[in-house]
């Protein structure tokens, strides 16, 4: 007993966590003295064995209470140590920052919903997942359209995917609203792309109006558009070409005048002078058709938000504004 009492007042002495669990393993351990003691008690008999395990197990009782208010403390300790090696001084925090107006996509989405906003058009984020109804029946792509394919679209089950366009949140406008309709749905869409202007995931923008028949017409979109090119890009030439969508009819695209060389030519336009923006045309018959509105007619169009930031923040690479690479914001 001598030997464990010794032991005991140890404990008070001891400075570091792991003496103290050494000190604890002498004692409680297996092999422990204590655990020694108790064993022979086997040999003793009558009075002398109870008097013998009360000893044991009051000294136990002392140990351990004596050892965990140790272990408390040197815990503490140790901790407190800890966060005064971790303490920041905030004297050393560098004071030359370099601020910035956010990512050029976020600024370039919020430069266009402005825009448009101001005009009157209701903004619509609509779902990420459609099925293909709404993504390609109701706007006049049959299950034979190159659009479709399984290299294209990322499917799930059940006639789900997720949407290649916005879209689809015009054909939710127009079966739940009654005309006039004036809105544009902004969100990021899905195909199967990867290189240096395309990407798996990116954003677009599109617009649209309906109204009674005749009352909305190509000339409604062409000024709304060259005005908004105008707006966005400043004093550049707009031309317009015709071309062919599914849920569009007549449809055309619209060119800038080369925001790099002015429209003399260069690599960026392709010796062209001409740098195509964005897509649009009046609303396929077709289209008001499969979602059961008549007696009206209106005018719709679509453009990249990261093909605008690439032109208006002069980014030759689009994958870029995916990587988290600071340098790219500290430029703007």
């Amino acid at each position: 007993m001598q030997t464990l009492q010794a032991l005991l007042t140890q404990i008070s002495s001891t400075t570091t966590l792991e003496g103290l669990e050494n000190l604890r393993l002498q004692v409680l351990g297996k092999k422990g003295l204590l655990t020694q003691e108790f064993s022979q008690l086997k040999s003793l008999e009558g009075q002398v064995k109870a008097q013998k395990a009360q000893e044991l197990n009051q000294f136990k009782e002392a140990f351990t209470s004596t050892h965990a208010l140790k272990k408390q403390e040197l815990q503490n300790l140790a901790l407190e140590a800890k966060l005064c090696a971790q303490k920041i001084d905030w004297s050393l925090a560098h004071t030359h920052l370099r601020a910035s107006f956010g990512h050029p996509l976020s600024h370039t989405k919020d430069r266009i919903i402005e825009y448009f906003t101001q005009l009157g058009f209701k903004l619509h984020l609509g779902a990420l997942i459609e099925d293909e109804f709404y993504n390609f029946d109701a706007l006049n792509m049959p299950a034979y359209h190159p659009a479709r394919d399984m290299q294209d679209t990322f499917y799930f089950q059940d006639r789900k995917l997720l949407r290649t366009h916005t879209s689809p949140t015009q054909i939710h406008a127009l079966q739940h609203q009654e005309p006039p309709i004036k809105m544009i749905s902004v969100g990021p869409t899905f195909r199967r792309d990867y290189d240096t202007t395309h990407t798996p995931m990116f954003h677009q923008v599109e617009g649209l109006v309906v109204d009674r028949a005749r009352r909305v017409h190509f000339g409604h979109l062409k000024q709304v558009l060259e005005d908004f090119l105008h707006h966005f890009f400043g004093d550049v030439r707009v031309r317009w070409r015709s071309s062919f969508f599914p849920f569009t009819e007549p449809s055309a695209e619209a060119d800038i005048s080369c925001v790099f060389c002015e429209g003399r030519g260069c690599r960026v336009c392709a010796h062209t002078g001409w740098l195509e923006v964005l897509g649009s045309g009046c609303v396929n018959q077709r289209v008001f058709e499969n979602v059961g509105v008549c007696g009206v007619s209106g005018y719709a169009f679509g453009l990249g938000i990261e093909r605008l930031a690439m032109l208006t923040c002069e980014i030759n690479d689009l994958r870029s504004f995916f990587e988290t690479d600071l340098r790219l914001l500290e430029a703007f």
